[in-house]
């Protein structure tokens, strides 16, 4: 079932305002065919706006979309042969579940022997073909999201779209559906296109992520290089937790002085020549020791005092004071490691590679 036919999606130059508010501004992507994508950002970032426009219900004021290289920026959403699953679900209470799958096929006038072929391997896929008799109200919130699913790919689009689809399910069972999805989608080999501000989630199933804030890209890359190598302030801080210290590089980057901890040494060769810049390194590269302990000499090391301590099960996140700043540190956790109090005196180890170094 479903198309074998993977196609490529281009958004060219794509712009949308409203009045002064800018929607979204020059925005351009290219998503391979068969990809699992996600459109990542925060609310209000354009997000939902974009995936919208793909489908057809919202009109960009300059730009393009193409699909398999054809132009359908001003095609309707009924002729454009993409299929949206809302947040919602958008199911219709009073009909089926076989009912609700076939509503798209029937609006086609596919012969009843299609529709019923077609309704049977959509539900088999997902899943719920002991269920086709129910209705929606009669269904879990993840039965209901696999319905809403197999709806949209009963009628073979060519692409894929998913607004927030997991928002409404609780925690655990919202891990299970994204698997699930994935799953759905490796087996289809459909392009997908997925609209969330869950970062985990995106990084988690996506081929690609496209970050977005203020109607504007800010990175597009794998979740590991977003994660790895974020290209500026706004990337670091959204996708996942990190530290970051404003200062200057002083003699030809040997030495970062920041206002609030001071001046620390730098490695030979890690860092940029010199000027203000903002490092940025994530929690869990750090290793927290006594203060005085023995061994680091490979590492960057700050003096600190732990302010808070919090723990998450596989790792103890502590907060430690540095001068006037603060920093996460996260330590994996098993049996019998040692731990600090609020209050301990410790060093904070950083491992030189793991510094990144953005544009203060």
């Amino acid at each position: 079932m479903g198309p074998n036919n993977k196609v490529r999606v281009d958004i060219s130059n794509v712009s949308l305002a409203y009045g002064p508010t800018v929607v979204l501004r020059d925005v351009s992507l290219a998503i391979e065919p068969g990809e699992f994508f996600a459109l990542l950002g925060p609310s209000g970032s354009g997000k939902s706006t974009l995936l919208r426009m793909i489908a057809g219900f919202t009109q960009p004021q300059s730009g393009q979309i193409l699909v398999a290289g054809e132009d359908i920026t001003r095609v309707p959403p009924w002729k454009r042969d993409i299929g949206m699953v809302f947040q919602n679900y958008a199911l219709w209470p009073h009909m089926t579940v076989a009912e609700n799958v076939a509503f798209g096929l029937e609006e086609r006038r596919l012969p009843t022997e299609d529709v019923r072929r077609r309704v049977a391997a959509a539900l088999e896929l997902v899943g719920l073909s002991e269920l086709a008799a129910r209705r929606p109200g009669q269904l879990s919130g993840g039965q209901q999201q696999r319905v809403a699913v197999a709806r949209t790919i009963a009628i073979e689009p060519k692409v894929l779209l998913l607004d927030e689809p997991l928002s409404n399910l609780d925690a655990k069972l919202r891990l299970h559906m994204r698997t699930e999805l994935l799953l759905l989608q490796r087996k289809l080999g459909i392009t997908t296109i997925f609209v969330t501000h869950d970062q985990e989630e995106a990084l988690s199933i996506s081929d690609r992520v496209a970050v977005l804030d203020a109607g504007v890209i800010q990175q597009v890359g794998t979740p590991m290089d977003l994660f790895d190598n974020p290209v500026n302030r706004f990337i670091a801080n959204f996708v996942g937790t990190i530290n970051l210290m404003k200062g200057e590089l002083r003699d030809g980057g040997r030495v970062f002085e920041a206002p609030d901890i001071g001046r620390i040494a730098m490695p030979p060769g890690v860092a940029p020549p010199g000027g203000r810049v903002e490092i940025a390194f994530r929690p869990h590269a750090l290793a927290l020791v006594a203060q005085g302990a023995a061994g680091g000499a490979d590492r960057i090391e700050v003096p600190g005092t732990v302010s808070h301590r919090e723990f998450l099960g596989e790792f103890v996140r502590y907060r430690v004071n540095v001068g006037a700043t603060e920093i996460v540190a996260d330590q994996t956790h098993y049996g019998g490691q040692p731990d600090f109090a609020p209050g301990a005196a410790v060093a904070v180890r950083i491992d030189p590679a793991q510094i990144k170094f953005l544009a203060a």
